[in-house]
């Protein structure tokens, strides 16, 4: 018998300090992301900074692609609830724009600011003023925190507007965080401020999907153990409450490099993520 037992949280939930190279980012995003977004200016194809909500972070960026769009997807970015913005992390909207759809990008107000369920609404009204402006199927993805808040929209508990909530069509997943629970462990709590009832009325992998939902979870092979313990525990949980789930593992990928697939139009990611 093998006796797994986590002795040291933080460092169970460290990235930066167990991926080599690891200084690079997020600064290693910044110049693609850039490009990215005045490429698509030039040719009026993006729209920046639109209001979703009273606070200085509820603004979202909207990148078109060259024709009417397919659908909708929406990006929602990592950080543990606590940094980054949608500026760093727009060059990742190049793989569904190229394949025809509109990718939104939020930013949201950032804990301690605000409470993780607080958050759960402001990308809900952010996640409802893109549908407005953007007709046709919604595919939701982020990573890692934004992986927790792409789930979290398709739950029962859902802060989306029934209307919106039909038009779901997947969500990915990627290195999601689903159970609060072993956050509360963390150094980060103090700023998090998860409490137990916080963490069973926020957590996907302890609240019911919604009739229909899809998920696809997402990680990298060279991921921390928990968080590819996270990636597969919510496909398993839905699996078995009637949701249509997978996991998958993309080999020779860490925490930050997970997300580049989607940069590419032709990579799996890209593909899973904008497939009906």
């Amino acid at each position: 018998m093998i006796e797994h037992r986590i002795a040291d949280w933080n460092n169970a939930y460290a990235n930066g300090a167990n991926i080599a190279g690891s200084d690079r980012w997020p600064a290693a995003w910044a110049e693609p992301a850039q490009a990215f977004r005045d490429a698509l200016s030039a040719q009026g194809r993006a729209r920046s900074d639109i209001a979703y909500g009273d606070r200085p972070r509820n603004r979202f960026d909207l990148f078109l692609p060259d024709a009417a769009p397919r659908g909708l997807v929406v990006f929602i970015h990592g950080g543990y609830w606590l940094e980054s913005d949608k500026s760093g992390w727009s060059h990742l909207a190049k793989g569904a724009v190229s394949s025809g759809f509109a990718v939104a990008m939020p930013s949201y107000t950032l804990c301690p600011d605000i409470r993780i369920a607080g958050i759960v609404s402001e990308i809900g009204a952010a996640i409802g003023k893109a549908a407005a402006m953007v007709r046709g199927p919604l595919m939701l993805t982020g990573h890692s925190a934004g992986g927790h808040l792409a789930t979290r929209m398709v739950t029962t508990t859902t802060p989306l507007a029934a209307d919106v909530a039909r038009r779901v069509r997947h969500v990915v997943s990627i290195s999601g965080l689903h159970d609060l629970r072993p956050l509360m462990r963390t150094g980060m709590n103090e700023a998090l401020a998860i409490d137990e009832q916080e963490a069973l009325t926020e957590s996907p992998a302890l609240l019911r999907p919604m009739d229909g939902a899809r998920i696809t979870c997402w990680a990298g092979g060279g991921e921390r153990s928990e968080f590819l313990r996270q990636n597969a525990l919510l496909a398993n949980i839905w699996t078995g409450l009637g949701a249509a789930t997978s996991a998958l593992v993309e080999p020779d990928r860490h925490h930050y490099d997970i997300v580049d697939g989607l940069a590419d139009p032709s990579h799996p990611l890209t593909r899973v993520l904008i497939s009906e």
